[in-house]
């Protein structure tokens, strides 16, 4: 089970992790380690995908909706040509705080705030990373003391994301890697630095230098990036196809994350967030 704090009623619920038996026989039991080499890799996302992306998977649509109470009124469901379809759909009706001095989130997603200490390292869910193998090398000196900000995307989760400023894209890089899924069972593997991920280096107009990073998870092997280098905020960035998956944010030490957020975090409980909702803002 996983607490995840609900903003708006301010209540936590304790939510069942999605294909939890399956997850806990791949990365604890010898036999399923073993599987784990086939199934966290490439090949096998692309398989999966194949049949995503073919009518024949249409019919999971409804079963999908009714098991995670999505609300489909906006949607036709026989507009869709398969279930990846229906996974990546867009919804135009997201609202964007517009406020130039409030960061906002940049995907539905469940959240964990950590800092990063004068050595440029975070610990996340017990596990130590360095800014320099999180980006895959160089120094990020500028982001000592600052917030790594993770939002987990689950399977119930609208599956694109926008940018949370106006500014540049400098650069971005993609660190081939393995497919692992990003939930806590998979802690001892490292997955941030292990799996396929794609860093990006901002300029922003309001927040200065950021780092996002859209890392990918299991069966998720494809992170789809629109071609934009200026933007504006709340402008639509990408989209993760079929899967969980995962987007970090590294802002520097002059940015404040919301106070429910912080200590929820300290609890090791996620909050719940929406696609340019405002989770903190300059000091």
């Amino acid at each position: 089970m996983t607490r995840i704090y609900n903003r708006k009623t301010q209540t936590i619920d304790n939510v069942p992790q999605y294909g939890e038996k399956p997850l806990v026989f791949l990365y604890n039991n010898p036999v399923g380690r073993f599987l784990l080499k086939i199934v966290a890799s490439h090949f096998c996302s692309e398989i999966n995908a194949i049949y995503n992306r073919s009518p024949l998977s249409k019919k999971k649509i409804r079963p999908f909706i009714e098991k995670h109470n999505i609300d489909a009124s906006k949607y036709s469901i026989e507009d869709f040509k398969s279930f990846s379809d229906f996974f990546t759909r867009k919804d135009n009706t997201k609202t964007i705080v517009k406020a130039k001095n409030e960061l906002i989130a940049p995907a539905d997603s469940k959240l964990l705030c950590y800092k990063i200490d004068k050595n440029l390292q975070v610990t996340i869910k017990h596990t130590t990373y360095s800014l320099s193998d999180l980006i895959g090398g160089g120094i990020a000196e500028e982001f000592e003391g600052g917030n790594c900000l993770v939002f987990r995307l689950a399977m119930d989760d609208y599956h694109r994301y926008c940018f949370v400023d106006d500014g540049k894209l400098l650069s971005a890089k993609h660190i081939k890697g393995k497919l692992h899924t990003v939930s806590s069972i998979s802690e001892k593997y490292k997955v941030f630095i292990q799996n396929d991920r794609i860093v990006n280096f901002y300029e922003l107009d309001h927040f200065g230098s950021m780092i996002q990073i859209e890392v990918g998870a299991l069966l998720v092997g494809r992170i789809k990036n629109h071609n934009i280098t200026d933007f504006k905020k709340g402008e639509e960035k990408g989209y993760f196809e079929l899967g969980g998956s995962t987007i970090i944010l590294l802002t520097k030490k002059d940015i404040k994350i919301d106070e429910d957020i912080i200590a929820q975090s300290k609890e090791g409980t996620e909050t719940k967030v929406n696609y340019g909702e405002k989770i903190g803002g300059l000091c």
